[in-house]
């Protein structure tokens, strides 16, 4: 039980997660300023605190070890590049590389959250 509440948990946070970074991303190709509005600064960090919370949560409720399902440890290195990809999406100075690291950013994404659900390293082919 406790395994289903934190999957559900983490699902929720990994949609708040594709939420926000949709509307921060829409928001830095307008050049809006309420990218300095201070939520935007707190809520994502926040969220994204709970999301590995649950992940470790269910790694430890589930008796799951990275090393030994391939799957998760590509996931958390997919979550590295998405990071990356992020940061760069929202933060570079050049709207081409910001452009270019948004879309590159929401292709690991749902790389990441496919390698999820089928459990496999090259999901299309599960």
């Amino acid at each position: 039980m406790t395994y289903l509440v934190l999957k559900y948990l983490h699902m929720l946070t990994v949609s708040i997660t594709l939420a926000l970074f949709l509307l921060r991303g829409f928001w830095m190709l307008g050049d809006s300023p309420r990218l300095a509005a201070r939520w935007v600064r707190i809520v994502p960090h926040a969220n994204d605190t709970l999301l590995l919370l649950a992940a470790i949560g269910m790694l430890i409720t589930g008796r799951l070890d990275p090393l030994q399902q391939p799957w998760i440890l590509a996931k958390l290195l997919g979550l590295l590049v998405y990071i990356g990809l992020g940061t760069l999406a929202l933060k570079h100075r050049d709207k081409r590389v910001r452009v270019s690291a948004l879309i590159a950013a929401l292709a690991v994404f749902a790389w990441i959250a496919s390698v999820a659900v089928s459990k496999q390293l090259i999901p299309w082919l599960a």
